[in-house]
């Protein structure tokens, strides 16, 4: 028959299909619901032995997949169930494969700091890749160069402006504030947030004698009687912070208020933040938190909601939720 008789040929037509993983489905969820979409179906299991399975409820052939996982928690489980159900995916003839990887996992070792290293940035990168993903959207990478080691596109979202608009909200004295770089390597980040709070930029600058630990040698700028911000891109076990901000408290800083995108929060860390001389410490859902204490968070649902769109169809996305997502 011809292929092009009207009476025999199927419409095709884009579908999105947005599903999760196990470590943050709360802020798939939210996604979800700002999508106006279901988060679809999709099984996740272990065998006795640890590994595993995952299996899609419904179709997916033809369909543009986002899948939403935080490597983080149980982080190796994490990966791979990204990967399994990327593969899963593929050998499904999904259309499409979105990585939204709300915290990359493995980000730090991204350089040979010594001989012999790995760089496991890159590796995942080569595993996301090699298991079928076409495109990555990610939220604040621990080095923007970290895009590179992709041959795919990635979208990389920032929390800046949602802390900008949190602490413009507070009605601070911008005279008297000053956003603080932890270290050399965050100075770039820092110096966009401070500009978007119209405020002075320092500079911390510290050694690292072992991992998870870290001297301030020295501030660069004025933080005395000061206000002072806290920038970082994640928390782990905050013990390098807290270390920092008491060595802030003794240089003659005032309030200090801390902020970072992903509170991994390992051990003992949230117990030292609230023990520590802050106000309060603020991240983002990229990571399961429960807010308690000084410790507060917000959302990056929106970020996700409006890059997903964008990625896949804005007209078609905006007709589906009755709302403009562009970026």
């Amino acid at each position: 028959m011809p292929i092009n008789d009207p009476s025999k040929t199927c419409a095709m037509q884009k579908t999105l299909r947005l599903y999760s993983g196990t470590s943050n489905r709360p802020l798939a969820e939210k996604v979800a619901d700002l999508l106006g979409v279901e988060l679809s179906g999709l099984a996740l299991e272990k065998f006795a032995n640890g590994e595993i399975y995952a299996r899609f409820d419904e179709t997916v052939r033809g369909a543009d997949v986002f899948f939403i996982q935080s490597i983080s928690g149980d982080v190796n489980d994490a990966l791979m169930e990204l990967l399994i159900a990327t593969d899963a995916a593929k050998r499904a003839s999904a259309r499409t494969i979105t990585a939204c990887i709300t915290h990359y996992g493995y980000a730090r070792q991204d350089r040979k700091a010594a001989p012999r290293e790995p760089i496991t940035a890159r590796l995942v990168a080569n595993l996301l890749e090699r298991a079928g993903v076409d495109r990555v959207i990610t939220l604040d990478l621990h080095q923007g160069q970290i895009q590179g080691f992709f041959d795919i596109p990635v979208n990389h979202l920032s929390a800046l402006p949602l802390f900008a608009d949190y602490y413009d909200a507070m009605g601070f004295d911008t005279d008297n504030l000053v956003v603080v770089s932890p270290d050399v390597g965050r100075a770039k980040a820092a110096k966009k947030l401070s500009d978007m709070l119209g405020c002075s930029l320092a500079i911390a600058h510290k050694g690292r004698p072992r991992h998870n630990a870290a001297e301030v040698m020295g501030i660069i700028g004025d933080i005395e009687g000061k206000t002072c911000i806290i920038n970082d891109d994640m928390i782990d076990t905050a013990g390098t912070l807290c270390a920092s901000v008491r060595e802030l408290k003794k240089m003659g800083a005032g309030d200090i208020y801390v902020c970072a995108t992903h509170g991994i929060f390992s051990g003992p860390a949230i117990e030292r933040l609230n023990d520590a001389p802050i106000v309060e410490c603020v991240v983002t859902d990229s990571i399961p938190v429960e807010a308690a204490g000084k410790i507060k968070t917000i959302t990056v649902a929106d970020e996700f909601a409006n890059a997903i769109a964008a990625v896949y169809d804005e007209e078609s996305v905006s007709k589906l939720v009755g709302g403009d997502f562009a970026m």
